[in-house]
């Protein structure tokens, strides 16, 4: 059943707080260490409903997932080895983890088994086309769909003979890159995939991490070396052994009290330990030019990742043009600055956000339809989603949203609803545990004024 809940205009912010474990590197940190000879330790893993899905559909394929109740306690994995998983017995129900799906089928090309992967109405809706096809390329069966048009359920058959590419992305994405690398780990030579706009890259950093044989090299272009891009590439029949994984906090989830922060008067929130790997910190980047006050201090580097505390402080903010080339560094977070754009004065024009509309739900529309109904003028023009601030304290709010089984837009308009004037309602807050499953918790224990709408 739906868990509509309300969010109403809250009195300061404030607190020490920490996120969740990065979304991103839980799945890493559990594929790579199953992939691996040995023993993987994983401190800080994200347990939502995403991350645990994948470690379900590691076990079914023979992955050895030690967890503890103690959540202060790390997990163990004892890895198979490169080539090692076996064939699960039924399907693979990966839930609404579209980064789990997509890293999986990577995984499962390099193995001579047959797999069927599942997933939620939500995920089952999404592309998986430009996955598949360039894994295709290298051997991956795909049965009863054409690779470029595939949608969940999807049945694959891998292969312990694989065969290398040189793969330009046509798209800036992690996922496909990550894919297409795994896949690699397989393959008899040199994988190599060419982006030109950089996306995250926790992929290649875990990858050496775990022992890989990878290279990363910049390539010219017309402004000089590194202005055409990077090159990645592995080398085949790797041997990766387990390692000892320190999740940071996940930027991503971090964003949501920060916001709150800055537009709620009154408030200083601190948030430690987030994650500052420059392909995820597009969003902060964009604070700063908002004129937002916020403070990244205490930086370092655990296990190959940057890391930093984030103090985020209420003040005045002004719009901004984001340019299409920072999207990859901060697609997840576009919602969330959209809200704080709505109360920020003057536009803001965020470009290049084509790939919002293959999210969860089409993020673009849906975040333009719930401000425009919180009274916040905000339309879309091609891929660009544009915001008329009205400044702050002068958004209306008022309004029940429809969130589309999208976590993020859920957690963007209760966010919104700590500072409009009227309190706004979503009509469902279930789905927030694929990411930030203690967001609720966090967020009141920072004072945040949100309730669940009884008798709905």
């Amino acid at each position: 059943m739906p868990q509509p809940y309300q969010a109403r205009q809250s009195g300061p912010l404030r607190g020490d707080v920490r996120v969740p474990g990065d979304k991103s590197i839980s799945h890493r940190a559990l594929l790579f260490g199953a992939l691996a000879s040995g023993e993987t330790l994983i401190h800080g893993l994200l347990r939502s409903a995403d991350v645990l899905a994948g470690a379900a559909a590691l076990e079914a394929m023979g992955g050895a997932v030690s967890r503890s109740e103690d959540e202060s306690a790390p997990w163990r994995i004892r890895g198979r080895g490169t080539g090692g998983l076996v064939a699960p017995e039924g399907p693979l129900d990966l839930g609404n983890s579209g980064t789990a799906v997509r890293l999986l089928m990577g995984a499962i090309a390099g193995h001579d088994m047959t797999a069927t992967l599942t997933g939620d109405a939500s995920l089952s809706r999404r592309p998986m086309g430009r996955i598949l096809a360039p894994l295709a390329h290298m051997g991956l069966e795909v049965i009863g769909q054409e690779p470029e048009k595939a949608r969940l359920p999807v049945t694959v058959r891998g292969s312990s003979d694989l065969v290398p590419i040189c793969y330009e992305l046509p798209v800036p994405s992690a996922q496909i890159k990550s894919a297409v690398l795994l896949a690699g780990l397989h393959a008899a030579g040199e994988t190599t995939v060419i982006e030109r706009t950089p996306s995250r890259d926790h992929s290649e950093r875990m990858l050496a991490h775990f022992g890989a044989a990878l290279e990363v090299s910049e390539l010219a272009g017309a402004g000089g070396e590194g202005e055409g891009g990077r090159a990645i590439t592995v080398c085949g029949h790797a041997e990766l052994v387990g390692r000892e994984v320190r999740v940071p906090g996940d930027p991503s989830s971090a964003a949501f009290p920060v916001a709150a922060a800055l537009i709620v008067p009154g408030s200083e929130v601190v948030v430690r330990g987030v994650l500052a790997n420059p392909t995820r910190f597009g969003f902060y980047e964009t604070l700063l030019e908002m004129g937002a006050d916020l403070k990244i201090e205490s930086k370092r580097t655990i296990a190959g990742e940057p890391i930093a505390d984030i103090t985020a402080r209420s003040g005045p903010l002004r719009g901004v043009r984001v340019p299409a080339e920072r999207a990859p560094s901060m697609i997840d977070e576009y919602p969330i600055l959209a809200v704080l754009a709505a109360f920020a004065e003057g536009e803001t024009r965020m470009e290049g956000l084509a790939e919002l509309r293959v999210k969860e739900c089409d993020r673009l529309a849906v975040t333009a339809e719930g401000l425009n109904a919180a009274g916040v003028e905000a339309g879309i023009e091609g891929d660009t989603l544009i915001v008329r601030g009205r400044g702050p304290n002068r958004v209306p709010g008022g309004a029940r949203i429809a969130t589309e089984l999208d976590h993020r837009i859920a957690m963007a308009f209760l966010t919104l609803g700590l500072a409009s004037r009227a309190p706004i309602v979503v009509d469902d807050i279930g789905m927030i545990a694929t990411s930030f499953p203690n967001f609720l918790e966090l967020m009141g224990g920072l004072g945040a004024e949100l309730t669940p709408l009884e008798g709905d």
